[in-house]
């Protein structure tokens, strides 16, 4: 039987939450080892051009900059390795987590930074053209399409302040309903309602993306009338929620209805001691890379004042 590896702090995820924070830990010396995950850079390793983060006054593109955060976390000593948290046990201390469904590393601290992931209507051309015009980001993607026509499905509170975000920038934004109302707060729904560059499509669904190797037009399918319309736009936003990666820790740590991780406001702290959160797993509200990297940052700070104070660093 493998013996269980110790750690003082292991850190779950490598977007810019969880690298933060092993940059941090490592200074700290804490000698942090961080598991990278599904998706080794996060979110952004799907994303082009970032142009929102400070200190990149060109843009950078989202795979390039999630490069750089991982080698100067190994620069600072972090220990990065290949491997997916399967399971753990926080019934006793030290925590225990599951890699890969084989071995168990029993940590004095955790720091749950495992991101969320867009949910997606599940069409080819959406993952297709995905980076090309196709995005779940208004906020980070919706400057390239400054002055032109955009689509946007969702009828949510998140759907309708991105398309409020983008008549901003863009002429006119096509949003794409699936029912005869929203499910957005009343106020929302009259904002967007009183935008004049605001398109709303009723009972519509999304039947096909157009584009070889860009967005050029959206087919619409009324759900009513079965009838296709085909619109002519230069980028298509998914704006039907997030889903926060955070299955393996249901029944150990509290959570709000949709699964993100809930944190004692102003840090970073989980109803388990010892263990924190830190990005979009407990993030609904702001989901940036740069919020994700501060609260990373507070992670590591709060693991380092809470090892200290047990006498385990």
């Amino acid at each position: 039987m493998l013996k269980n590896e110790q750690v003082g702090c292991l850190i779950i995820g490598s977007g810019p939450a969880g690298y933060t924070a092993a940059i941090y830990a490592s200074r700290a010396n804490l000698h942090p080892v961080l598991y990278q995950g599904i998706q080794p850079g996060g979110q952004l390793t799907i994303t082009t051009e970032v142009e929102n983060y400070p200190g990149y006054p060109e843009g950078i593109q989202g795979p390039e900059m999630m490069v750089h955060f991982e080698n100067q976390a190994k620069r600072m000593g972090a220990d990065i390795r290949y491997g997916l948290a399967t399971a753990v046990d926080f019934s006793t201390h030290p925590l225990k987590v599951q890699i890969d469904e084989e071995k168990w590393i029993e940590a004095h601290s955790v720091i749950i930074s495992t991101g969320a992931s867009a949910k997606w209507l599940g069409l080819p051309s959406e993952q297709r053209l995905n980076g090309y015009g196709v995005s779940a980001c208004a906020v980070c993607d919706g400057f390239f399409f400054k002055g032109k026509e955009v689509a946007i499905v969702g009828a949510g509170d998140t759907a309708a302040e991105e398309a409020l975000y983008l008549s901003k920038l863009c002429t006119t934004v096509h949003m794409i309903v699936r029912k005869g109302q929203m499910r957005a707060s009343k106020v929302m729904q009259e904002r967007v309602l009183k935008t004049e560059n605001i398109k709303v499509y009723w009972n519509s669904e999304t039947d096909e993306i157009i584009g070889d190797k860009k967005v050029e037009a959206v087919r619409l399918k009324n759900n009513q009338t079965q009838e296709l319309t085909t619109v002519p736009v230069s980028a298509f936003f998914v704006a039907i929620g997030h889903e926060p990666n955070s299955g393996i820790f249901k029944g150990w740590i509290d959570m709000d209805e949709t699964g993100y991780i809930n944190t004692i406001p102003g840090t970073s702290k989980t109803n388990i001691e010892g263990v924190f959160a830190a990005g979009d797993v407990q993030d609904k509200t702001y989901r940036q890379a740069v919020t994700a990297a501060g609260s990373g940052c507070m992670a590591a700070l709060d693991a380092e004042r809470y090892l200290g104070e047990k006498g385990l660093h």
